[in-house]
């Protein structure tokens, strides 16, 4: 590492707005809430950096987007991990919601992409998760299918093809497998491994590739994309799994964390950097 400061890794906040279905309209669900989900917090503290949830703001907010910069962040942080939670807003690729229950989280995505660009900019890593992965596509040109049941599995199970992406009731106990598409530096970090098993805990996917990104993995079974990277300068990269609920040394699926070393290591390579350029 550049330094014996612990690496600070910037996550973007999960939001809550009031009134979502399921919760009380009292006491705290009347507010809205920005918060960092336990095994992000846990994941990154395992790998030996320190997590800092980055706060969202918008047009309601007590501060404005105007008196703050998120290049701010960008500056003060050694990298970025986008973390899943709710849709990416059909809108925010040009589409209109094909159902009310998909309309995403138009907010969200505005204050994850000024992020995304900051970090970029900055010449720090970004690493996205499940609903990351999917901005991150997004942000870069591409498309999401808005909900996968409807949209191609009904069409792979006419072929034979019986996976699911997300079986509710299971959340992060679903598991299928994933195929690495040789060659690329996802590949690389699992030397002699072709095939992985992950988590499955998602109903969107991609559709159309973003310009500029390879594909790094694929589900084994429809081929769905699974994880992709930017060809452009710097580590912007995402997975469709959540690594952060894999525990070492289960029965079923892949110890991953050669995946968080892999993202720390772009981070010390960027803070080194900076730190050269100054």
């Amino acid at each position: 590492m550049a330094s014996q400061r612990p690496l600070l890794i910037g996550a973007s906040a999960r939001i809550y707005h009031p009134g979502a279905a399921g919760h009380p309209a009292s006491g705290v669900w009347t507010k809205t809430l920005h918060y960092l989900e336990q095994g992000i917090a846990h994941w990154l503290l395992g790998g030996g950096a320190v997590p800092v949830m980055v706060p969202a703001v918008d047009a309601e907010s007590i501060v404005q987007r105007s008196e703050i910069d998120l290049a701010d962040y960008a500056e003060a942080l050694d990298g970025l991990v986008l973390q899943g939670g709710n849709d990416v807003a059909p809108e925010s690729y040009g589409e209109t919601p094909l159902h009310p229950d998909w309309h995403g989280d138009r907010v969200r995505d505005r204050y994850e992409r000024d992020l995304i660009q900051a970090f970029v900019d900055a010449g720090k890593p970004v690493f996205g998760i499940c609903r990351g992965l999917q901005l991150l596509n997004v942000h870069f040109g591409g498309t999401l299918l808005q909900d996968i049941e409807t949209q191609r599995l009904e069409t792979a199970r006419a072929a034979g093809v019986t996976v699911r992406h997300l079986m509710p009731g299971r959340y992060e106990h679903h598991h299928h497998a994933v195929e690495f598409v040789p060659g690329t530096r996802l590949a690389s970090l699992f030397p002699g491994v072709a095939c992985i098993t992950t988590n499955s805990i998602h109903h969107q996917g991609i559709k159309d590739l973003a310009p500029d990104f390879i594909v790094e993995a694929r589900c084994a079974d429809d081929g769905l994309v699974e994880a992709i990277r930017w060809r452009g300068p710097g580590f912007v990269a995402g997975v469709q799994w959540h690594p952060e609920f894999h525990q070492p040394g289960h029965p079923h699926t892949v110890d991953d964390s050669a995946l968080l070393q892999d993202f720390l290591a772009a981070a010390s390579a960027a803070r080194a950097a900076a730190a050269a350029g100054r």
